[in-house]
């Protein structure tokens, strides 16, 4: 049995190991007693809807709430909301997947600003809604960084939300502090105006949707893991097999194997993971559950493409089939709407496919001249994602729903007069992005079928097949703004929306170089002799957080931060890397996340990329600069040969 004194000690280095780079804690935060109890908190509580695409019972909710938020202090809150959400709508796959998820906001005023213990054990207790506090809501046995929010008040503020339940929701609370803490796993917190706490949300739902374990090749911070020793993790993305082996079983992420990982590198096999150093391989160098700011690499994200797809049904709807149905009428579904891509429709009559029928979401049955009998009908909807490699995976519930009719012809259909009218549709109060997915559903009638006629700019666009999506990737928009409409045909019934066509505009700032070089046919090359600043800027025409991200050498794409100590402080980089908090940032060149990580200086010229990712989900081109660092001893003349 462990003791209250090691379990102190456990649930420390957990929020050691656990806050590598995300600030986080496997499982939940402390339950309140009933003395810690807060009075309740539901009657001052505002649930303001953020991002709503479905009733909340049939899609995946994230509710986030604030504490040490006063009344007149909850514009900041919002603003820290924006960017939460922002940076987890560039990630994929919540990217292509936003469209099956609810985010509600609660606003809850706190009397006081601030949380406790913030940041030290002696500094303020403030009276807040939620208790939150650092140092594991002031416990001197605990760590600085453990944020804690009062479990019972959170739960109870999340019951707001009508069809939320435990099961399909991931609560985060967020604390009005710049200190860097947080926790995670079933209620997710964070900071909300530290420069890396808007990481930690895609990091937090990986653990607890996607059951992701943590990459880190330690346990407690500073202190290397030792040699994992055990069998076969269960762990998708963490073998002892290696890379032939994977092969020859056709085990772990053999699929992945060779590719250009999404988080940088390679997918292959790379050591360490699981709080071990030794003995054990995750797929790449660095990804989100390692290194936050990076990506889901190409295994995590297949995980997190099913989790997230299980918590909803790619059939929403359908012609009702607990009893037969005529040959004389037409049928009908209704299917989720990813923003990445269009789900598919397969149809079938008798096991035989219906090419007529195409990936339409309607088909008359009159049209397909029925022998006198019963038949089966069968309606399959998948979801075609590349994100996916596995068939298992792709033939699950998840990705695939298939519906069934018995039709008789001797079952004559009861007229029944619908009117032609939109129903679900992309929300068309913001602008939506030139790659983006956008739909419109309409009602069913049994005696006819409803086609959806799409005009960009006041042209015709050309959609063959499912006419309810429209992507607008395939259109090649030039940049600017558009103007997008669906229209019921043969009536007036028509949506509009905006489509943003522009990206937003990057652009880097950097401290003084020694000299810059400018060469035909190449990027604008800064020559340094020591560490030097980048800081990323942006700007856009549209409202929303604009998300900025960079590269070093073609590595993956790192979400911009500022630095960890100060969100308004630009980037550093330096030969070697800074260590704050026994955690590595900024070494130039080959990366480095923790002390014991290779060192070596990277000296020479190196190309750093930068890009946006605005509210819409436009991705910028990317712009580049080169950064030629010089080793401490070098001339000018020496300087030349580095490049």
């Amino acid at each position: 049995m462990t003791s209250p004194g090691t379990r102190t000690r456990r649930t420390a280095l957990l929020a050691t190991a656990g806050a590598l780079l995300a600030g986080c804690l496997l499982g939940t935060a402390p339950v309140a007693t009933a003395e810690q109890t807060p009075p309740p908190v539901t009657e001052a509580a505002t649930v303001v809807p953020v991002q709503t695409t479905g009733p909340a019972d049939k899609r995946f909710n994230i509710i986030v709430m604030g504490d040490g938020y006063t009344a007149d202090e909850m514009p900041a809150f919002r603003a820290d909301v924006d960017k939460h959400l922002n940076v987890l709508w560039s990630t994929e796959p919540f990217a292509s997947y936003r469209s099956y998820v609810n985010v509600w906001a609660v606003e809850v005023p706190s009397a006081e600003s601030g949380v406790d213990c913030d940041p030290a054990l002696d500094s303020p207790r403030r009276d807040t809604a939620l208790g939150m506090g650092f140092w594991g809501g002031c416990n001197a046995n605990s760590v600085q960084r453990l944020l804690t929010v009062d479990s019972a008040s959170a739960s109870a503020l999340a019951d707001l939300v009508s069809g939320s339940t435990a099961a399909n929701r991931q609560i985060v609370a967020l604390a009005h502090s710049d200190t860097y803490g947080g926790a995670g796993g079933t209620y997710a917190t964070a900071s909300g105006g530290n420069a890396l706490s808007s990481l930690i949300t895609p990091h937090e739902i990986g653990h607890s949707l996607g059951k992701l374990q943590d990459e880190y090749d330690y346990y407690g911070r500073g202190v290397p893991g030792g040699t994992y020793a055990d069998g076969e993790p269960e762990s998708a993305h963490h073998t002892v097999l290696t890379e032939e082996q994977m092969k020859q079983q056709r085990a772990k992420w053999w699929r992945w194997l060779g590719e250009k990982s999404e988080s940088g590198g390679v997918i292959g096999r790379f050591e360490g993971g699981m709080y071990s150093t030794k003995g054990v391989w995750r797929p790449s160098k660095h990804s989100i559950m390692k290194t936050l700011g990076y990506a889901f690499d190409q295994v995590g994200r297949e995980v997190m493409v099913e989790k997230i797809s299980g918590k909803v049904n790619l059939l929403q709807g359908h012609t009702p089939n607990s009893a037969p149905i005529g040959d004389d009428r037409t049928v009908w579904l209704e299917t989720l709407h990813p923003v990445g891509g269009e789900l598919d429709v397969a149809w079938r009559l008798d096991g035989r496919p219906l090419p007529e029928a195409g990936d339409a979401r309607t088909l008359d049955l009159r049209r397909l001249g029925l022998s006198r009998g019963t038949h089966t009908l069968t309606a399959t909807v998948t979801d075609p994602t590349p994100f996916v490699r596995d068939p298992k995976v792709r033939g699950s519930q998840a990705l695939t729903r298939t519906v069934s009719w018995t039709v008789d012809t001797q079952v004559v259909t009861r007229p029944e007069p619908v009117a032609a009218a939109f129903t679900g549709h992309t929300d068309t109060t913001a602008p939506v992005g030139a790659e983006s997915v956008v739909y419109a559903d309409t009602t069913h009638p049994a005696d006819r079928t409803l086609s959806v006629r799409w005009t960009l700019d006041g042209r015709p666009v050309a959609n063959p097949g499912n006419d309810r999506d429209l992507d607008l990737g395939a259109l090649r928009l030039r940049p600017g703004s558009h103007t997008l409409t669906a229209r019921i045909a043969g009536t007036h019934t028509a949506l509009t929306w905006t489509v943003d066509g522009t990206p937003a505009h990057g652009q880097y700032a950097l401290s003084k170089p020694l000299r810059t070089v400018h060469r035909p046919g190449r990027p604008v090359e800064y020559v340094y002799d020591g560490p030097f600043t980048m800081k990323l800027t942006s700007r856009d025409d549209r409202d929303g957080y604009v998300v900025s991200q960079f590269r070093v050498d073609g590595d993956g794409w790192q979400t911009y931060y500022g630095w960890p100590t100060d969100a308004e402080a630009p980037f550093r980089f330096t030969p070697g890397g800074t260590v704050i908090d026994d955690l590595v940032y900024g070494k130039l060149g080959t990366t480095r996340a923790v002390p014991w990580d290779d060192a070596t200086p990277d000296y020479g010229t190196h190309t750093i990329e930068y890009r946006t990712i605005d509210a819409a989900g436009n991705v910028s081109a990317p712009g580049k600069f080169l950064a030629t660092l010089l080793p401490p001893s070098a001339t000018d003349s020496e300087a030349r040969t580095v490049r």
